[in-house]
């Protein structure tokens, strides 16, 4: 029975309520979307004009994708107000009035997610309302007047939506999200934000939902555009559908291993080496590299019109200084060959006026004979009327002089432009910055580039800087920012950030120099070649202290039953956390099988059949060894098989973890292994082999 402050009352009369006002909300939003569409029909004539038109075409689309989920919260204040929720703020015709139907980013929304029974913050129940398309089709209500108490918000819509069948790609939570989920995607964006969230905490829901709130709140950041760092491609195509879905285009999606455009990953390679070529201290490697390559002050001689001029050695070391400060490579060559432009048009300058004085001391009783024109009574000036260069003229020519070829020859014959490739391949080829056992790992590694070589190869793109600027291309603001490896982001987000070396977050930080980002990740779950054990170590290389921590300490994804079992794994991994909390139970005990070696691939193929047929509409995934993935993937055609780093980040109705063993004994396995075991909503089985 649905309960509300008047009392009690049925269901029917609860949904037809909430009937009328989803149709009354739909009706005005179409009125909305129609007026709007008639304001942006008319061409706009100026800057003024089109500014305004790109706030409309916002506020035109984001209402277009509110069709699911118009309206999906109620909250009755002690003081008889009512506030509905939604996925985009709907205003009233009435401009006086309050809005129809609050965005679930404002500011007033807020106590949907975060009012408890201890404390209402002023409301006295909170209902949620379920949809399917324009038409209500449940809800559930919640007082919060002390009379009943939990420790999940909205815990029946919650539990309804953990509940459903996995559709292969991650939703939209806006009607679920918790009060410690909510604190984080609301919270200051003016620093590192590192997020602790064990599996199935909703880390990748708070990550995505904190980029459409930010981007709601901070209209400047979607100018810039925000990045979302992924672990791999097929947790991006996971992902794909939640920020389109709550109406956010302004944002690039990428792996470590995409973000410098025209570089690949072509090889695999060892976790020793990776290891190494994580390290921070290659950063200052490659910095000392480019500085020995910049040209030496000395005695300059270049010719210009048949005549030869000399620049001293303590000019050329001014201009070097003046150039090099704060630059890159290539952008302080520019300088500096601004700089020998201007000095060589002034030396030219100079010396005509000197071969003038010299003329004048000889021909001065013949131009006294002959008289001398009075100064501007001709119309003529500079160098028509005393031979002498004008500002003007001394201009042309240094243009002259830097549109010339020559010149440019003599340009790169001091300062040569440096290939990136080519650059760090000489610093890989003798690593004199590690010891002599590093060094020759490093030194023998075959040429194509691996993951570890892609932030080697963006610091060294960023320290020599681009030949020439970069257009811009492609005409949506992500396009653009995609194409360009120098793209400074609005705030980026870094989902399964325990992952990152050294090196990479150094590319993150590139990218972002004001440090708005949100980081989300377990430690506990960390795989990577590097031996950060806590992330006080993973970031002290880059961010030192100045970073603030958060943590979610609920698991609302996998079941009790399951993470039961994760205990003893987290010890044998070495860790001090204790898993979080499970706050649900999927009335399904997890299953074990052993089974011979020779067996292994037809039980799992009958155990996957079986599976399947379970949770039919839903999803199954297979997580074993990497050396096993080879027999398992073709036999089970049509599911995922996958490493523990491959799954990370991925959820399936039901999981089948094989050769448990065997991932624990993969380096850094027993880490890997509370990956695997958590991947499921429902049902876990597992085969092992005798």
């Amino acid at each position: 029975m649905l309960r509300n402050d008047s009392g009690n009352t049925s269901l029917e009369t609860a949904v037809a309520e909430e009937q009328h006002f989803l149709d009354r909300a739909v009706a005005q939003r179409d009125r909305l979307a129609a007026r709007l569409a008639a304001e942006l029909a008319v061409p706009a004539e100026d800057a003024t004009e089109r500014a305004r038109h790109r706030l409309l075409r916002r506020q035109y689309e984001e209402i277009g994708r509110a069709s699911g989920g118009l309206v999906f919260g109620r909250l009755d204040g002690l003081d008889g107000t009512v506030l509905r929720v939604g996925r985009a703020g709907i205003r009233d015709d009435d401009e006086n009035a309050d809005p129809l139907v609050v965005d679930w980013r404002a500011p007033a929304a807020r106590p949907f997610y975060t009012a408890t029974p201890v404390d209402p913050q002023g409301q006295a129940r909170r209902r949620h309302v379920r949809t399917s398309g324009v038409v209500v089709v449940g809800m559930d209500d919640e007082p919060l007047d002390g009379a009943a108490a939990g420790d999940l918000v909205g815990e029946g819509a919650l539990l309804s939506a953990l509940n459903e069948r996995r559709t292969g790609t991650m939703s939209t939570a806006i009607s679920t999200l918790q009060r410690e989920q909510d604190d984080i995607i609301r919270a200051d964006a003016a620093g590192p934000l590192i997020v602790q969230g064990g599996p199935g905490t909703g880390k990748t829901v708070v990550a995505l939902h904190r980029v459409a709130y930010l981007l709601f709140t901070h209209r400047r950041m979607a100018e810039q555009a925000v990045l979302v760092l992924g672990p791999s491609a097929r947790f991006l195509t996971y992902i794909a559908q939640v920020l389109p879905a709550l109406g956010e285009t302004a944002v690039v999606s990428a792996t470590c291993d995409t973000l410098v455009p025209g570089a690949a990953v072509a090889r695999p390679e060892s976790r020793r080496v990776a290891e190494i070529k994580g390290r921070a201290v290659w950063q200052s490697a490659l910095e000392a590299r480019v500085r020995s390559l910049l040209p030496r002050a000395r005695e300059l001689s270049l010719r210009w019109a048949g005549e030869t001029y000399l620049i001293g050695a303590d000019v050329m070391a001014q201009m070097l200084t003046s150039a090099v400060q704060g630059r890159s490579y290539h952008r302080a060559r520019a300088v500096f060959a601004e700089q020998l432009h201007q000095v060589l048009a002034t030396a030219v300058a100079e010396q005509r006026a000197a071969l003038l004085e010299q003329m004048e001391e000889g021909f001065e009783d013949i131009l006294a004979r002959f008289g001398r024109p009075e100064p501007g009574n001709d119309g003529r000036s500079g160098s028509d009327v005393d031979g002498l260069m004008s500002e003007e003229e001394i201009e042309e020519l240094r243009e002259r002089i830097a549109e010339h070829p020559t010149i440019g020859r003599f340009v790169e014959s001091v300062w040569p432009t440096r290939e990136t490739a080519a650059t760090l391949r000489a610093v890989l080829a003798d690593p004199s910055h590690l010891s002599t056992e590093d060094a020759a790992l490093v030194a023998a590694e075959p040429e194509p580039w691996a993951s570890s070589d892609i932030p080697l190869l963006d610091a060294v793109a960023d320290l020599l800087g681009p030949v020439e600027s970069p257009r811009p291309q492609g005409e949506f603001l992500a396009d653009r920012a995609k194409e360009q490896r120098d793209w400074v982001y609005g705030h980026v987000v870094i989902d399964e950030a325990q992952e990152l070396s050294e090196m990479q977050w150094r590319m993150v930080l590139r990218r972002c120099p004001s440090r708005s980002i949100t980081a989300v990740g377990d430690i506990d779950q960390a795989e990577a070649a590097h031996r950060h054990t806590s992330w006080a170590q993973a970031v002290q290389a880059t961010l030192g202290d100045r970073w603030t921590a958060a943590e979610l300490t609920i698991c609302y994804r996998t079941p009790r039953e399951v993470m039961a079992l994760t205990g003893p794994v987290l010890r044998r991994a070495g860790s001090r956390n204790s898993p979080p909390r499970a706050v649900r139970s999927s009335g399904i005990a997890p299953w074990q099988r052993t089974v011979p070696d020779s067996e292994l691939v037809s039980a799992a193929v009958d155990a996957v059949a079986t599976l399947r047929e379970r949770w039919q509409g839903g999803t199954v995934g297979v997580v074993a060894p990497a050396g096993r993935i080879a027999a398992l993937r073709p036999a089970l055609d049509g599911v995922p098989v996958l490493t523990a780093t491959q799954a990370k980040g991925l959820e399936w109705d039901a999981a089948l973890v094989v050769d448990a063993d065997g991932i624990a004994a993969e380096p850094r396995g027993w880490n890997g292994l509370y990956v695997a075991l958590t991947r499921c909503t429902q049902e876990l089985g597992q085969l092992t082999v005798a």
